[in-house]
């Protein structure tokens, strides 16, 4: 146990750095604009491209582990979203986004950083794989839920476009992309860009944590509406074992692809789904205060989640 937690300390200590530095600075949140832009647009990409083009090219069409993954994630989705619509009569909007927030993990900014540190480079085409696979569908999913709720009024043709460009022009998309180009032709930068990738990808994980910690510390949770027990409970427990789950059932994969999927499902609610809610004026608050609720609970939950992992608890697959 000491071995993961001392795993998970430095992890979970740059989030906790960075909203103790948030509350002692009050900063507004606009400050963190240009470091967004740097772990969004330079550093993941980076990490992404450097990890991807060093991997064998066959490693990088395994279908249907993306299949199954995804497959998980969009039955937690769901689950969420039908018993919102059942049993707490919301309406399709407000259920679209809590259905993301049991489902839409925080995959981009702790995914990698902490896939990596607990299974090695290994881990880096499944969590690029998951991530890619997953945005498209995350991208798509919530223009399609708001305009059948009747919130979105853009026009089909134009939204579809939208929704396209979104995905096809996304730095991380776009960066596997090369990465995966890289891969199959087998090309290898000149040392300066070498090193310069380098340097940028350890940047992106204490850099997007520490971002991380500034934004919850900058959204306080003032209650915990009784709402968000489903969600955490589904986040944080559910989809990682249905995730284990559909993967045992489709195939037999290798180890650390299996753990990893399951550690990307396990992680918190995205600061995206604050963002989405913003952008259509639908259970903002509430969206915020999953974020935070989910990220605090983690602590807890990826620490034992690892800890079954690393003790050999859990087998890699449940029905060899």
């Amino acid at each position: 146990m000491s071995d993961v937690i001392g795993l998970v300390l430095p992890f979970f200590g740059l989030i906790f750095l960075g909203y103790i530095v948030a509350r002692i600075t009050r900063q507004p949140l606009e400050a963190l604009g240009w470091m967004n832009v740097f772990i969004i647009y330079v550093a993941l990409p980076a990490l992404f491209f450097q990890l991807l083009a060093k991997t064998p090219i066959e490693k990088l069409t395994e279908g249907s582990f993306i299949f199954g993954s995804v497959l998980a994630t969009y039955i937690v989705f769901s689950l969420m979203f039908v018993g919102a619509i059942l049993f707490q009569r919301d309406a399709i909007a407000d259920a679209t986004v809590k259905g993301l927030a049991a489902a839409y993990g925080n995959i981009g900014y702790m995914g990698p950083g902490l896939a990596l540190l607990a299974f090695g480079e290994e881990a880096a085409v499944p969590v690029a794989l998951i991530f890619c696979f997953e945005n498209i569908m995350h991208f798509a999913i919530a223009p399609m839920m708001m305009a059948l709720s009747g919130g979105e009024k853009t026009p089909r043709a134009e939204l579809a476009l939208g929704v396209a460009r979104k995905i096809a022009m996304h730095p991380f998309i776009i960066a596997t992309a090369f990465g995966v180009a890289a891969a199959w032709l087998e090309f290898a930068p000149p040392l300066p860009l070498e090193r310069l990738l380098d340097y940028l990808a350890r940047a992106a994980a204490p850099c997007a944590l520490f971002a991380m910690g500034v934004t919850l510390a900058l959204r306080p949770l003032n209650r915990v509406p009784k709402e968000l027990a489903p969600i955490a409970l589904l986040k944080l427990i559910v989809h990682p074992a249905l995730c284990y789950v559909v993967l045992s059932l489709i195939g037999n994969f290798d180890p650390v692809w299996v753990f990893s999927a399951m550690l990307l499902a396990a992680l918190p609610t995205a600061t995206n789904v604050f963002v989405i809610a913003q952008q259509y004026g639908v259970w903002v608050q509430r969206a915020s205060a999953s974020i935070l609720l989910t990220t605090v609970l983690s602590v807890g939950s990826v620490t034992m989640l690892l800890y079954m992992i690393k003790s050999g608890l859990l087998p890699p697959d449940l029905f060899p």
